[in-house]
């Protein structure tokens, strides 16, 4: 049985588009990034694993501060979460805006990590307890089409400001963001359950609900198939193609677009057809995502750079399809008491795998072009994105592709797997009441 929500305030007409304006600042933290490293590198130095933690940092520190707001929104309430998180994630952005060296910066990146979790822990729970029936799933499409656009404008916002007001200016910019909506917080619904007694401070028995399980892995093969791809493809197509870090930006909108677009379609579609599932979507995502890895194989020097965009068109509508469906059905799937713990425990899974497979997407990338350029200098800057061996680095993306793929179908079948227990589960409960 669930606690009892004490609900102080009701939803006012500014409490989405302050929880859009909070939210919206973690893709861009996320998929900015990366555009940003060359230019950090000639000012605060390039050792490869201080450089790569200014992504991996914010990443990990997010990935497991979104189990520690998970308990403690519960308990401290969701928008008290949320509103935290801005103060910390300002915090940070100050500290990275300010920073002297690479160890700073890391740390100011880790510290906007941290804040990221609690705003995006509480506002998914606030989603969840807030809003009921058609506003509920109307507001997590726009929650997921704010992270769409965010990931989508991430690259191109972060690479005019590099080249406007240089890499400060885009920590600079989304502290600004966050600053904004801390000032805006009030607008934001009182939303708090009282504690449960006995009740865990991690509690990943959450996962032994076959349906949560499925949901947390979706995010997984998203983290393998897409974010990669959002984080590192400018820097394949500096390295194979020779793009700059403007042209590369705008040139993943072939990817981002889809990606922005996504969400609302699908909203709009499962509001209209009562054949079309939750479960059927996730499915064309899987596929879409395997689809869109596989044609990005065609990322050749002697092909030219525009026979990406089938891949990234694909991959993009395969990731963006999912985003606030996912939240929506993970979240539901517990009781209400415990929906931070759920949020917690999903973006945990999201940001958890996303820390792991970019790491380990650029190790196996740097291992692979290193093989081919017997320079271990040279090789280095290839890594990295320096032009002039694109072939070399266009064969150690292609064998990456493959493992991409390889593990995405493995992941799948576990959904699948999840997905018909579930089903078992229900028609054995339909038969017991019965």
């Amino acid at each position: 049985m669930s606690a009892p929500s004490s609900l102080a305030s009701r939803p006012s007409a500014m409490a989405m588009p302050v929880i859009v304006l909070s939210v919206f600042i973690i893709p861009l933290a996320i998929a900015g990034i990366g555009i940003t490293l060359p230019n950090i590198s000639r000012e605060l130095g390039s050792d490869p694993f201080l450089l790569q933690s200014v992504v991996n940092g914010f990443n990990v520190a997010f990935a497991l501060f979104t189990l520690v707001w998970g308990v403690l929104s519960d308990r401290l309430g969701y928008r008290a979460t949320v509103v935290l998180g801005l103060v910390i994630f300002v915090a940070g952005s100050v500290v990275s805006v300010l920073a002297p060296s690479l160890v700073v910066l890391d740390v100011g990146r880790m510290v906007a990590g941290i804040g990221g979790a609690a705003v995006l822990t509480g506002a998914s729970a606030l989603l969840s307890n807030a809003w009921d029936g058609a506003a509920r799933a109307r507001n997590f499409a726009i929650f997921g089409t704010t992270i769409g656009v965010g990931s989508a404008v991430g690259p191109v916002v972060a690479g005019a400001l590099v080249s406007w007001i240089e890499w400060r200016g885009v920590f600079g910019a989304f502290g600004l963001i966050a600053l904004l909506g801390l000032i805006l917080s009030g607008a934001l619904p009182k939303v708090k359950h009282e504690h449960v007694p006995g009740q865990k401070k991690v509690d990943f028995t959450l996962l032994r609900n076959p349906h949560f399980l499925a949901m947390c892995l979706v995010p997984v093969t998203a983290a393998i198939g897409t974010v990669t791809l959002g984080t590192y493809l400018p820097v394949v197509y500096s390295a194979v193609f020779g793009l700059g870090g403007a042209l590369a930006g705008v040139f993943m909108l072939f990817m981002m677009v889809p990606i922005m677009i996504a969400p609302l379609v699908v909203a709009r579609v499962l509001a209209k057809s009562r054949s079309i599932t939750p479960m059927k979507v996730i499915y064309l995502s899987l596929v879409l995502i395997v689809l869109g890895n596989a044609a990005l194989l065609a990322v050749d020097p002697e092909l030219g750079m525009w026979w990406a965009v089938p891949g990234m068109l694909l991959v993009g509508a395969g990731f963006g399809v999912t985003i606030g469906l996912v939240d929506g059905q993970a979240i539901g799937a517990v009781p209400a008491h415990r929906s931070g713990a759920a949020a917690g425990v999903l973006n945990f899974m999201r940001l958890g795998s996303e820390a792991v497979v970019i790491a380990v997407f650029a190790a196996a990338i740097a291992v692979l072009v290193g093989l081919r350029i017997a320079d271990p200098s040279t090789a280095a800057d290839v890594a990295g994105g320096a032009p002039g061996h694109g072939a070399e680095f266009a064969g150690a993306f292609h064998v990456v592709l493959l493992g991409m793929i390889i593990a995405n179908l493995i992941l799948s079948a576990v959904i699948i797997l999840l997905h018909r227990a579930r089903i078992r589960a229900d028609r054995l409960e339909v038969e017991v009441v019965v």
